[in-house]
């Protein structure tokens, strides 16, 4: 369920959760948290813009282990409300300034996003103009103007002895327009799909150069053809293609003519700065662990770095300047070895809601494998109905998956949810390999099912080493 620019104000915290319950299982309370959260900021927009601009963001920290659905929560989030969404890991910004990433990067990332969604919605508004503008392209092709005869001068005509027979100018342009409207309207009835055309088009292919310098020359956002693009023509070739073809490419670059980018980079750094959301993954690997030498020197700087822009920084980039004052920020890790109360101070009171996910058991794996929309089961139906087979899930087989996806997890690294895709893949491998030969079956799989596909993979412990 996608919720239109119109009707954010509209959606209540219980909407939220309701909307989040059809992708989540379980997880009340940081689906409450979330749905709160962006309530919040819709209440923000209406209110005046003094006071508005004092309201700050209530940053979230999510506490749990991998495969809880932490990730999950916050991209449906993004998708509900049509927000720029970005996912980083704190891992990256390791050691700031020689291997890893600068932190502004991911700023720079979420503008991005944004503009390739604001320049998305104009595109979409501007296709019917584009669509006629290529049409009239593609006749122009198809009809190719001749060249027209320079006139005799006089003295030449003098000497000829005659008079040189010529058709108007006006003439011409008369019977060439009646020719492109005909053309025109059998292009429109589609009578000339299949005929090939030769388009001059512009090369999509960019140098893709970098500039030359360290981990932290990426913060500049740009490449030499960037840099280049506004002195620079930019460079056509000729293509020989179908009409049909010539016309989605044709009518492409005339959207991209009609939309200004100017109005675009506005509207998206707008929406950056006011409904962007960041998730910021395993911020507990940059957790200094109770010494102050070697690599925790680093993870306690990538948390200094974090910390004034969470606190709210000017970040520049290369559609212009972004405020991170009311960028929402989602942390989440899953703390097995350290503390929250672990990072430091100034980071732990930007983060003031924390939520704690509970681990996935045996009731809430069969629940993730049939309720969500588009659940793993589901997926794998419709793959293999592909091949004309049906497969159906008994409610014991579920409830087997569950069980050994559980015991797994005890035994093994606890990877959550995630766990299922492994044995979901090792159940049907057989039958997703030998289904271009056993159309129009129908498979059904049981417990018992179940027990003969999985039980060697759970027995043998040097196998499991290598699967997840």
């Amino acid at each position: 369920m996608i919720i239109l620019a119109d009707d954010k104000q509209d959606l209540t915290p219980r909407m939220i959760v309701e909307c989040l319950d059809r992708y989540i299982v379980g997880q009340e309370k940081a689906k409450r948290a979330v749905a709160i959260a962006l309530r919040n900021r819709m209440r923000r927009r209406n209110l005046p813009r003094d006071l508005a601009n004092e309201v700050a963001p209530k940053n979230i920290l999510m506490v749990g282990p991998t495969g809880v659905g932490k990730t999950e929560i916050a991209r449906r989030l993004a998708d509900l409300v049509l927000a720029p969404f970005v996912k980083v890991e704190a891992t990256k910004f390791t050691e700031v300034g020689y291997v890893g990433r600068d932190v502004d990067s991911m700023i720079r990332d979420l503008v991005e996003t944004a503009v390739a969604m604001v320049k998305r919605v104009k595109i979409e508004e501007v296709q019917g103009p584009a669509e006629e503008r290529a049409e009239w392209r593609l006749v122009d092709a198809l009809l190719p103007r001749p060249e027209r005869k320079t006139s005799m001068p006089d003295f030449m005509k003098i000497f000829s002895g005659k008079e040189a027979e010529e058709t108007p100018p006006q003439e011409e342009d008369t019977i060439r327009e009646s020719t492109r409207n005909k053309v025109y309207a059998l292009l429109k009835a589609g009578k000339l799909d299949e005929r090939e055309v030769e388009l001059e088009v512009a090369e999509s292919a960019s140098m893709g150069i970098p500039i030359l310098g360290g981990a932290g020359m990426d913060s500049m956002g740009m490449n030499i053809n960037e840099m280049l693009s506004g002195l620079l023509p930019k460079k056509t070739k000729k293509r020989r293609m179908k009409v049909s073809d010539g016309k989605k490419l044709l009518q492409a670059e005339e959207a991209e003519k009609l939309i200004d980018m100017e109005s675009v980079a506005r509207e998206a750094l707008d929406k950056a700065q006011e409904e962007g959301i960041i998730f910021i993954d395993e911020i507990d690997k940059v957790v200094a662990r109770g010494t102050s030498s070697g690599p925790d020197v680093s993870r306690e700087g990538v948390q200094r770095d974090l910390l004034p822009i969470v606190e709210g920084s000017t970040v520049q980039t290369k559609y212009g300047t972004v405020k991170t004052d009311h960028i929402l920020f989602i942390a989440a890790g899953a703390f097995s070895s350290v503390k929250p109360s672990d990072l430091v101070p100034e980071l732990q009171g930007r983060f003031p809601i924390r939520v704690e996910l509970q681990p996935l058991g045996r009731e809430e794996l069969a629940r993730i494998l049939v309720e969500p929309e588009n659940s793993l089961i589901k997926q794998y139906q419709a793959l293999l109905s592909t091949e004309r087979i049906e497969v159906r899930f008994s409610e014991d087989a579920i409830e087997e998956i569950a069980a050994m996806a559980e015991k797994m997890n005890a035994e093994m690294e606890n990877i959550g949810a995630r766990r299922l895709h492994t044995m979901v893949e090792q159940l049907l491998e057989e039958i997703s390999f030998t289904a271009p030969e056993r159309q129009g079956e129908v498979v059904d799989i049981n417990a018992q099912f179940v027990k003969e596909r999985l039980s060697p993979l759970m027995e043998d412990t040097d196998l499991r080493k290598y699967l997840l």
